[in-house]
């Protein structure tokens, strides 16, 4: 099993999510709950896609820090 990072960002709309790991694969919600269920489901079917095709799924590679700046 993989663990792969997704970064989400609140729109004028609701929240959209990608995955650096995964080129291509993004999703959108209203909610960042709906938003974080949708990408599990498109990451799920991006992986099973590239299964399908025989191209490798690439390996989780990226990380994530905070950085705390003064306002």
């Amino acid at each position: 099993m993989n663990t792969y990072l997704i970064v989400i960002e609140e729109t004028e709309t609701g929240y959209s999510a990608f995955s650096p790991d995964l080129p291509g694969c993004i999703a959108t919600g209203s909610t960042r709950a709906e938003v974080e269920r949708e990408m599990h489901e498109a990451m799920e079917f991006h992986v099973e896609g590239l299964r399908l095709a025989g191209e490798p799924v690439p390996v989780p590679h990226t990380h994530a820090a905070y950085c705390e700046i003064a306002a």
